[in-house]
This record gives C-alpha cells, sequence and structure tokens, in this order.
C-alpha cells in the first residue's frame, strides 16, 4: 500500500453508533409530488442505505410519516366534502391519502422502516402521549406562556379561521411569498396574525374579524443567546450547508421595524436628539407613549430605516403605535412566541394547564417531535421496550440526521431546536448532555424547480405528481438524476423531456444523464465480466489476483465516497461514481483489446481478475443509488445458497468487508462460480417507454 493510501485510510471519517434518519412529513392533504421524492426522500434513503452498510443494518433507523393534523387536511376535507367529491370521515381521508403516499414512496424503493401517520395506528397513541409529554415538561420547566392574541374570524360563518383558511401578503420586508396564511408564508417566515397585509377568508372570501383567543406559547425570545450558541456548533458540522446556516442567523436578529424614510418626519421625535445618517442612535421614548428602548439605524442610502429593538414586546408595541397613527411599515424576521396549541377540532388534544382545556396541539409543533414517536413505534413493533427510542435520541452513541427542504428551516432550525432544548429544565444548555434530546443534523435542500419555475400545490405552477413521472422513467433512473442535481448548494430545475413543451424531437433527455452511467456503461461492464469468464474460465472466478493497481484504484474510489457521504455531498459522490465506472470500463476496453490482440490467457485472467474486483466494489458504491440493480448484480457475482461460498446482501454489503479481493470473501475462490448470465441481460433496466420498437 502506498503512503497516500496509508494517509486516505488513516483520515476516515467517524461515523456514529446508531443513527436515525428522517425527513419532512409529507402533509397528509394529498398525494406526494416530485419535490417530495426529489427534493429530500432520496437523499435521506441513500444515507440510509449507506449506513445500513456501513455501520450495520441494526444501527439503523429511518423514520417518517404522514403530518394528519392541521388545517391542510381539515380544509382539503372541507372543500371536496362540500363539491360532493368526498364521502366518509376526515380519517378516511387521512388514511387513504397516507396509504397513497406510502405506495408512491415504496415504488420510489425508500427505504423506510416505518412510514407512519400521525393520527392513524399504530403510531396515534404514542404520537398523542409524546404530545402530552412535551407539552407539561415544557410548561413545568418554566419555557411556556399564556397569550391571548387576535385570531382570524369569519362572522359570516361564525368561525374562528385556522392557518390555510386565511390568505393575504407576507408582511416580512423583502419576502417574495406567494401567499401568507394566518401566522406563516408559504415560506416559511413567521409573524403574528394582526400583521398579515390584506387578510381574506377562504370560506367567503370577505376579509375577517379580529377576535382574542388564548392559547399556550413557547418563548423563544428566552432561547436566542443559546440558538446563537447551538449556531456557531451547527456551521463546524460537515454536513451542514452554509446557506441554511445563513438562513437561520436571519431569524436571530433582534426585533425590528422598517419604515420609509418619508415617514420620519410624521414621527414624534424628541427635539435635539441629534440622530444624523449613517449613526446609530439609542432613543429611549422617541416615539410617544411607547415603553422600552430601541436604536434607529439609517445608511443614508436605503429606502427605509430600521428601528431596533431589544425586546420583542417593545416591537410590538412600537407596531400598535405607528398602526394607531396610520403610518405603514414592514418588520423583520426575528424570533416571535412559537404556539403550540390552537382550537381547531381536527388536532392531538392538549393538555389542560391552568384551567385552560378544549384546545389542540398547533400542527408544527406536533409535526417536530413526531419522528420520536413514530421511532418509538418502530422500536415497539420489534419487541423493544417503551423507552427504547431513547438509545437513538439521547447520548453521545446516537446521532439524527434530519433531511428537510429550505422553506421549513425556521421550523426544524430555532423552533425545533428550541422545543428540544427546553426539554432539558429550567436552565438548558446548548450541549446537550448525556441523558437530553440530540439537535439534529439539518440536510437542507435548496428548491427544486419545475422547468425553471417554482412549483407549489397552492401556487401558480403546479408540481408534476410524483407517480406520473414512473410513466416514464424508471425509479432508479429518477434517484440518480435527483441525487446528482446539487441540491445542496443552489436551487435547480428539473426539467423532464416528456413534460417539457418546449422540447424538440432530438434533444437529449436531461434526467437520463445520470441514469446512462447505469443503463449503458456500468451494464457493459457487467455483462463483458460475465460473458469473459463464461467463455474462458467455465463461468469462474480466475485463479490470478487482481494487482496493486486496481485494488489501489477501488480503495481510494471508496474512501473519496465515504468522506463525501459523511459530507452529505450527493451530487460530488454522483460524480465520483462517474469517473469511478467510466475508468473501468475504459481500462477494459483497453486492457481486454490488446490482450485479444495477442490471445494472451494469462493477460486476459489478469484483466478479468482487475475489472471483477473493481465491478464489485462499484456494485456496493452505487447500492444506495441503485439498490434494486445493485442487488441483482450481487446475486449474480456471489449466488445466494451457492454452497460455501453463498453471502446474504447484508454481508455483501458490508463495508467491513469493502477491501478484500474475491478470494477472500469467498472461501473457496478455486471453485466460485458466477451465477450464468443469458444474453442481452440488463441489471439497470431502462422504462419500457425507452425501449426501441
Amino acid at each position: 500500500m502506498t503512503e497516500q493510501m496509508k494517509e486516505k485510510f488513516a483520515a476516515r471519517p467517524v461515523f456514529p453508533k446508531r443513527a436515525v434518519i428522517t425527513g419532512g412529513m409529507p402533509y397528509g392533504n394529498k398525494a406526494l409530488h416530485f419535490g417530495h421524492i426529489g427534493g429530500y426522500f432520496v437523499h435521506a434513503d441513500m444515507l440510509a442505505r449507506f449506513l445500513r452498510d456501513r455501520i450495520g443494518g441494526e444501527n439503523v433507523i429511518f423514520v417518517s410519516g404522514t403530518d394528519c393534523y392541521g388545517s391542510p387536511l381539515a380544509e382539503e376535507y372541507r372543500k371536496r366534502r362540500e363539491s360532493g367529491e368526498l364521502t366518509g370521515t376526515i380519517e378516511d381521508f387521512a388514511l387513504r391519502n397516507h396509504e397513497d403516499q406510502k405506495a408512491t414512496l415504496a415504488a420510489y424503493q425508500i427505504s423506510l422502516d416505518i412510514f407512519a401517520a400521525s393520527s392513524l395506528p399504530p403510531a396515534a397513541g404514542n404520537h398523542r402521549a409524546m404530545s402530552e409529554r412535551f407539552i407539561r415538561t415544557l410548561y413545568d420547566n418554566g419555557h411556556l406562556i399564556r397569550l391571548s392574541t387576535a385570531q382570524f374570524y369569519d362572522a359570516e360563518r361564525g368561525v374562528y379561521l385556522n392557518g390555510r383558511q386565511v390568505v393575504g401578503r407576507c408582511p416580512v420586508a423583502g419576502c417574495q411569498s406567494e401567499k401568507g396564511y394566518a401566522d406563516e408564508c408559504d415560506l416559511g417566515h413567521q409573524y403574528l396574525p394582526t400583521e398579515l397585509i390584506d387578510p381574506k377568508s377562504t370560506l367567503t372570501g370577505k376579509r375577517p374579524e379580529m377576535r382574542e383567543v388564548t392559547n399556550w406559547y413557547l418563548k423563544m425570545d428566552d432561547f436566542r443567546g443559546l440558538l446563537r450558541e447551538w449556531l456557531t456548533e451547527f456551521r463546524e458540522r460537515p454536513d451542514t450547508r452554509p446557506f441554511a446556516a445563513r438562513a437561520i442567523e436571519e431569524f436571530l436578529e433582534p426585533p425590528v421595524i422598517y419604515l420609509k424614510r418619508e415617514y420620519l418626519e410624521n414621527l414624534p421625535w424628541q427635539a435635539g436628539s441629534g440622530a444624523g445618517r449613517g449613526e446609530s442612535v439609542d432613543r429611549q421614548t422617541d416615539l410617544s407613549g411607547l415603553a422600552g428602548s430601541y436604536r434607529l439605524e439609517d445608511d443614508g442610502k436605503s429606502s427605509s430605516v430600521r428601528l431596533v429593538f431589544e425586546r420583542l414586546d417593545a416591537r410590538e408595541r412600537a407596531c400598535a403605535t405607528l398602526s394607531g397613527a396610520g403610518i405603514n411599515f414592514r418588520t423583520g424576521k426575528t424570533l416571535v412566541p412559537f404556539r403550540l396549541t390552537g382550537n381547531i377540532d381536527w388536532g392531538v388534544p392538549a393538555p389542560t394547564l391552568e384551567g385552560l382545556d378544549g384546545l389542540t396541539v398547533w400542527v408544527w409543533p406536533e409535526s417536530l417531535w413526531a419522528p420520536i414517536s413514530f421511532t418509538q413505534t418502530c422500536l415497539e413493533r420489534a419487541g423493544k421496550s417503551a423507552d427504547e427510542w431513547k438509545k437513538w435520541w439521547t447520548g453521545p452513541d446516537a446521532h439524527v440526521y434530519q433531511f428537510i427542504g429550505q422553506d421549513n428551516i425556521y421550523f426544524y432550525g430555532p423552533a425545533q431546536t428550541s422545543l428540544f432544548l427546553g426539554m432539558q429544565g429550567a436552565k438548558p444548555k446548548a450541549a446537550p448532555g448525556p441523558d437530553d434530546l440530540l439537535l439534529t443534523d439539518l440536510i437542507v435542500s435548496n428548491h427544486i424547480l419545475f422547468l425553471n419555475k417554482k412549483a407549489s400545490s397552492s401556487g401558480k405552477v403546479k408540481p408534476p405528481m410524483a407517480r406520473e413521472l414512473l410513466d416514464y422513467y424508471t425509479p432508479e433512473q429518477l434517484r440518480a438524476h435527483f441525487l446528482g442535481l446539487g441540491l445542496g448548494i443552489r436551487s435547480v430545475s428539473f426539467q423532464p423531456k416528456p413534460l417539457n413543451p418546449d422540447a424538440k424531437e432530438g434533444d437529449a433527455d436531461p434526467v437520463l444523464k445520470e441514469g446512462n452511467l447505469l443503463t449503458n456503461v456500468l451494464n457493459r461492464i457487467a455483462r463483458s465480466c460475465f460473458y469473459t469468464a463464461q467463455k474462458y474460465t467455465g463461468g469462474k472466478l480466475p485463479a490470478t489476483a487482481p494487482t496493486q493497481a486496481a485494488l489501489d484504484a477501488a480503495a481510494c474510489a471508496a474512501l473519496d465516497y465515504e468522506a463525501l457521504m459523511a459530507r452529505c455531498e450527493f451530487h460530488q459522490v454522483m460524480n465520483l461514481l462517474d469517473a469511478y465506472i467510466r475508468n473501468i470500463n475504459k481500462l477494459w476496453a483497453r486492457d481486454m483489446k490488446e490482450a485479444d490482440a495477442a490471445d494472451d490467457a494469462e493477460r486476459r485472467a489478469q484483466v478479468l481478475a482487475d475489472t471483477l474486483h473493481m465491478l464489485r466494489l462499484a456494485c456496493v458504491l452505487i447500492h444506495p443509488v441503485a439498490p434494486e440493480g445493485a442487488e441483482l448484480l450481487a446475486e449474480y457475482l456471489i449466488p445466494a445458497g451457492s454452497g460455501a461460498d453463498g453471502l446474504d446482501p447484508a454481508a455483501f454489503f458490508d463495508w467491513a468487508n469493502l477491501f478484500c479481493p474475491f478470494s477472500e470473501l469467498v472461501k473457496n475462490p478455486a471453485d466460485h462460480a458466477f451465477k450464468f448470465l443469458e444474453p442481452r441481460t440488463d441489471f439497470f433496466k431502462k422504462h419500457e417507454s425507452q425501449l426501441p420498437g
């Protein structure tokens, strides 16, 4: 082994002893679209499959589920019932959509250990208990506040409006959202209901009234310092996307009001305050009747100035004062109280605290701890105890990888982290102790666009459904393409030729680029090896050992692959696989051509031995990308049940066996026979629509 290879082996990343992988939960009001699959589920599945091969399947749990509760599903159910499209209960509607989502994930070979549903057996009971556990513990630890706030009320229908039953424009300065809802926009910005611009009821299309309701909120502002400490550590994680860290930092900014410069003269400034352009001046009572402190920031260039407050309550008093004076303004991103309860009927019942009863848990917070209750359910189904989940969600030996889209950074970043920190006690620490909930690694994807436009079920451009794509591509072709897009560094457009009205007949299909590596190049190499062995060695493993160059080339690729997987740089993994597999093909074409030209049996055996070793490693590395094809190839390389040499798939793909040649992997290398390969057999299939004739 060369010194370079020794250094690579010495620098291998360390993986956890136990890992939970989870993806953002899809709402239960609809089928899965391409963004669910291509935006995070395929990426989560790749890591889950890799870690099963790397640290052992018994040490990995991959969980997700349908987010059943809340206004999205309730509102969709109401619309369909009123239109006559649906009969049955809301539970029936949730079950139907859950089963549809589950079937779609299976069609894409997403290897979840459990795909549960928050409102349905077997997870519903655990989820209700976990919800009560969180809210009671947070209350006992002093992190909740009881607030009476204005809620939208449709006087014509005589009902309070929740979530998606109100639409308007997001009040956060600079937001490009297409829709603002009751207290969040479709890009994930949080605000108070009173700040929503031009609200309308989806029930009647009229402007709703504001009536006071009382709910429990998490005091997010109290966690600002801890969140900054956590963010410092978060930035250092190898799999953190820089854009995600920057987005989180924006939410940790102090409370701000953006005020048009033209309104400055209308404000009751104190005489002789001396504020000048470019200065940052502390002002204690510049706004009439306003308690608390703020400072004016004016760069002299922007059309707006900034009123920066020390605390959120001071900013809210300023908002009320400005609104009362008829002065327009916008607010900035900051930490606002995170609502935990609501009055929607379709929700997890909230515990009664201080006599406040009849509430349900708001869908967002309960979806954040749902992966814990789903993990608990998964382990119970395997015969484990009720508290076994703690081994996976606490302690130094465990790790949680959470795959999300960028629109949900606020919820899985500041909100979830504050919830988990608050479970520690009255005085939490940014670094969890051995019995505290782990703070998850957030693997964030940028937007996956459709034909260069942002697609959304609630927006102008509708996304294609995930099942629809399987009419044109195989799951493995789509998996390879989605993994190669590089969503960890930028937003990328998905441009399937069959769905692109601007595509010309002679144009190549961009979606097939990565899949062609499998269906063309890797298939060709594999067939060549098997057919050559069947012709010259009786279909058996050649007696010749692979050269050191072949061993090193394979090991180098595996170690580089492993380092990229530790950073969750999936597009770079696809680039590495492309280079490695094409190099195998190049070496085979060159070296076997020379051996055949000279009719050199010894040389031919050496080329076959080298290529088989590199092919076997390629099979292991491609396994998380194209599991079905890789497992079929493995079955031919080491047939199951072939006497003493038979290996089960887990042993074949186990990284503990990765760097040894066939002669060490099988017990009887001199007699090891490959499974006979019929002519024109493909391990990695093309879609039937892509076949000639």
